[in-house]
Formats: structure tokens, sequence, C-alpha cells
């Protein structure tokens, strides 16, 4: 009787089948932005007079970091660069094998809401240790045709 390492350990390679229109359909709140294995959610927030842009990111993203994160909000002659709110942040498992909970949030000026809102984003690149990811921003279609991305 044979047992291979793969048999015992399962297979390392071995990748997550959750998919960006799964995370979709389990998440309530609408996507900010969208990338090839995560989702990406957002809001601006204001505590005291000072605003925040709170960000959740769900998917494949699995992270331990004590040096921050960048987000850069990139659009039609627009960009934007913020830096995290506290250097030290980690994922979280989900219950759904293979997907994390990553929770950052990045200091904004009010003037910076000010252009971010009015901007037309392209696409929202976010770098937190080697990683570097890029979403697309995610529109919901009036027409009820949701879960589409804007055509670039």
């Amino acid at each position: 009787m044979a047992f291979s390492i793969a048999q015992l350990f399962g297979n390392k390679t071995s990748k997550s089948q959750d998919s960006i229109e799964a995370i979709i359909n389990d998440v309530e709140n609408n996507p900010f932005g969208v990338a090839e294995t995560n989702v990406l959610f957002a809001g601006l927030n204001e505590l005291g007079g000072y605003y925040f842009f709170q960000t959740v990111i769900v998917g494949d993203l699995n992270v331990k970091c004590k040096k921050g994160a960048q987000l850069t909000f990139i659009g039609d002659g627009f960009k934007l660069k913020l830096e995290a709110d506290m250097p030290e942040f980690e994922s979280e498992s989900s219950d759904v094998k293979g997907r994390y909970v990553t929770k950052i949030d990045f200091q904004m000026e009010q003037s910076d809401v000010e252009k971010l809102e009015i901007a037309t984003l392209q696409k929202i690149q976010l770098k937190v240790k080697e990683q570097d990811l890029s979403f697309a921003k995610y529109v919901v279609l009036e027409d009820s045709e949701a879960h589409n991305k804007e055509e670039e």
C-alpha cells in the first residue's frame, strides 16, 4: 500500500476555486473596484475633521504587514496617492477556503476628497509588501445589469 506526500498533506499548488462573481454575490455592499482575484470595497469616512478612505479587500490577498500600504487613484489627468493610516495590519481568513479579508484605512486631506469626488477614475492601485494589485473601477449599470465592469 503506497501513499504519496500530496495525498497525505494536500497539494500546496492548488488554488482556491473562489471567483470575483462569488465574492460580489456574498458581500452585501457594492464593490468599488475589481481585480483578477480580489474585490475592493471602500468608502469615505470623516471623524473629528479627519478624513479616511476605508477599504476592505476580499479575495486571495493574504498579507501580514508592518510597513503600511499605498493606494493610488488613477484617472483622466488625475493621480492621487494615499498612505495607510496604520503601518501594521493583517489579513483574516474567511469561511470560504482561500478567501481572505484585509482591512486598510488611508488618511486623506479634505482637498483630496473634493478632487476624488469629481475625478473620472480608471483604476485603483494597491501596493502592499511585494504585492501590486490593480483594480478596475466597478460600475453598476442603472438598468439592473449588475456586476459589469466599465469597459476601458
